[in-house]
């Protein structure tokens, strides 16, 4: 059963916030619901989703919250296994499961009274872009995608990041492993060298990704379905129009390059400066302020 906590709470910045909880695959998901205070009958409409490991209070809540502030309806949930959301195991990076989500977030937001089901559409941030892509491709509810700081990595490129096909190929061995869902590293740390993200900015910051919300946990059976995951491969299915907002300080700008080159949708794209870099895109005013206002005019148009 879909739920939604009819007891939403305005803010100063004229959002309403609401609880929504719906399922997919079996597992309840749970969401926050961010819509314009004063709105005037149904609302285009938006699934946010954030980097890998992260959890809807984080960027996907902030630009969730941003694009509300600009008429939509717009929704930030937990994935399968991660934050408050139901499902086993816990910590998978799993781009399939993730994506199936996605089509699950955008059959309930079609449900919703507040939304106008013709007007749907979808935002990834950084891991995401490539899981949101996917569903932009495959689901005719999907009407456009806007992709923020988007990784959009193939097995190849994988490789190269990771250490080389030696190094992947053993990562992706141990994720493949009976056991491999029972071992769980911490996700980011400033002090743990064995950490996934070690002294990775945002992640291992109080005051900007490592909040009390996040699980900061990372299951080493994701590292089969994460490395060799090909988010390029939806750009020969893609039809819908497509933004792209970033910078050439993105952590893989190579991979937005050869989406670019391999799309043929119709594709807009706003690059800011050299000084913005992928976490910047996360939290930082100046950042967020100018992709949400691209994403905001490129969805409503």
């Amino acid at each position: 059963m879909n739920i939604i906590n009819l007891r939403a709470t305005p803010d100063p910045d004229g959002v309403t916030s609401g609880r929504v909880r719906f399922d997919s695959s079996g597992a309840k998901l749970e969401g926050v619901l961010h819509t314009p205070t004063n709105r005037d009958g149904p609302l285009p409409a938006v699934v946010v989703t954030g980097a890998w490991t992260t959890v809807k209070e984080q960027m996907s809540g902030t630009y969730a919250r941003e694009l509300a502030s600009r008429g939509f309806a717009a929704l930030a949930f937990d994935f399968t296994g991660w934050g408050e959301s139901g499902g086993s195991p816990r910590f998978v990076e799993d781009p399939a499961v993730k994506t199936a989500d996605i089509h699950a977030a955008v059959a309930f937001l079609s449900t919703l009274d507040e939304v106008d089901a013709a007007a749907i559409s979808g935002l990834g941030v950084c891991a995401s872009s490539g899981y949101m892509a996917a569903a932009a491709a495959d689901n005719d509810k999907l009407r456009k995608l806007a992709l923020v700081a988007p990784w959009l990595h193939d097995p190849e490129m994988a490789e190269g990041i990771y250490g080389g096909p030696e190094a992947a190929a053993g990562l992706i061995a141990a994720g493949g492993a009976e056991d491999a869902a029972e071992t769980v590293l911490t996700a980011a740390s400033a002090t743990d060298e064995k950490s996934v993200m070690y002294q990775v900015p945002y992640y291992t910051e109080e005051h900007r990704g490592l909040i009390p919300e996040y699980d900061n946990k990372f299951s080493v059976a994701s590292w089969k379905p994460w490395l060799t995951y090909d988010a390029q491969a939806s750009a020969d299915r893609l039809t819908k129009p497509l933004l792209m907002v970033g910078s050439p300080s993105i952590a893989l700008p190579a991979g937005a390059e050869a989406y670019e080159a391999r799309v043929k949708a119709p594709l807009e794209k706003l690059w800011l400066g050299d000084d913005v870099t992928q976490f910047d895109f996360y939290d930082r005013k100046d950042a967020v302020t100018a992709a949400a206002d691209a994403v905001a005019e490129f969805l409503g148009g």
